[in-house]
């Protein structure tokens, strides 16, 4: 049971707060809101109050992001004189940036869902929560590698498909994270969670799509905190979701 004075997580049958003293007893969970409104209403105000770790966080995720990016352009500075070497260096870029993307980048985000789902929660947020997928390291990969297959092949299936799986799939980084869900567990699980509640996401989704644009206007930092607004409203919308589902997080309270 989480401690609402100091954020300290007890042991579910105990009464008082092993961190502050404060009664658990009379704590009432607040009630969790499930509407699009109500996520980025939720994403508001949790990113000024937790904004400068928020911030923090996405740009090591960006740096680290952009890394493979720099080591693959250099290969394309060199000369093409000599054409199979060239064409060596080129495919190295290529295969570089796909292992660095899908052993480091991919599981990375998956960790940024899980950091940005603590703020939404309120819950103490911390540098390293972004690289806690490491902890599910291997389920992480073959998720994201699995979403994404099932995505494309659905867009290939005349575009609507595409949508519907997304939506209902979009759950997963928090389950295969948060929950410690294995790669197929979460995709089972999100595709249930998301019964009734797949428009609200794909509704948050295009939502993003103006707040994207005004964030470019605004002399491009602005996208900094659009960036930080959306992922907030889909991590909310994940935890109203699953509370009202009665789903249980690994330390056995509700979500």
């Amino acid at each position: 049971m989480r401690c609402q004075a100091c954020g300290q997580d007890n042991p579910t049958e105990a009464r008082f707060c092993s961190k502050c003293g404060s009664s658990l007893a009379a704590v009432t969970m607040p009630t969790t809101v499930i509407g699009v409104g109500a996520s980025y209403d939720n994403g508001w105000r949790q990113m000024w109050k937790h904004f400068w770790m928020l911030l923090l966080i996405l740009i090591i995720y960006w740096c680290i992001s952009w890394v493979g990016s720099i080591f693959g352009s250099i290969f394309s500075f060199i000369p093409a004189a000599g054409g199979d070497a060239f064409v060596t260096f080129m495919v190295t870029s290529v295969f570089f940036q796909l292992a660095y993307n899908i052993l480091l980048v991919f599981p990375l985000a998956y960790g940024l869902s899980f950091a940005y789902l603590k703020a939404a929660r309120d819950d103490r947020l911390e540098v390293k929560d972004m690289f806690e997928a490491f902890h599910n390291y291997w389920n992480a990969v073959l998720n994201f590698l699995l979403v994404f297959l099932i995505v494309v092949v659905g867009f290939i299936l005349l575009v609507v498909p595409g949508f519907v799986f997304a939506c209902k799939l979009a759950f997963t980084p928090y389950l295969v994270v948060d929950r410690k869900m294995g790669a197929i567990e979460a995709i089972k699980e999100s595709w249930r969670l998301t019964d009734g509640h797949a428009w609200k996401v794909f509704l948050i989704g295009l939502l993003a799509i103006p707040i994207a644009i005004a964030g470019f206007i605004c002399f491009g930092v602005g996208i900094i905190i659009a960036t930080i607004w959306i992922t907030l409203a889909f991590a909310y919308l994940y935890h109203a979701v699953s509370s009202s589902a009665g789903l249980s997080n690994p330390k056995g309270e509700l979500a």
